[in-house]
């Protein structure tokens, strides 16, 4: 006897965007602060003859990003904090030989 599949609740894509809209403010001024940053962060690197490994330039991109999301946005959202500090947990480790 087959049992009744249930129902799944679709997710809409307007939803979620409603609701980090609610969490991290609106995308495009998101976007340009994290833009911002990265461009004069990249930018002083390059100055200084600075080069990073694949690895660190994603853990930076990624530290922006969640940076660009607690100013433009909810700076009490804990889960940003410990993305900062997963992605440089990440990369320290990569320094250390440990690869997740």
């Amino acid at each position: 006897m087959d049992m009744p599949q249930e129902e799944k609740k679709e997710i809409r894509t307007e939803d979620i965007l409603a609701e980090r809209g609610k969490q991290y403010g609106a995308f495009i001024q998101h976007a340009h602060i994290t833009q911002v940053l990265k461009a004069t962060a990249y930018h002083h690197a390059a100055n200084q003859k600075i080069e990073f490994t694949r690895s660190q330039q994603e853990a930076l991109d990624m530290i922006f990003h969640k940076i660009g999301r607690i100013v433009n946005g909810n700076p009490n959202h804990t889960d940003s904090w410990d993305d900062i500090a997963g992605y440089a947990k990440l990369e320290a480790d990569i320094q250390r030989g440990i690869h997740r």
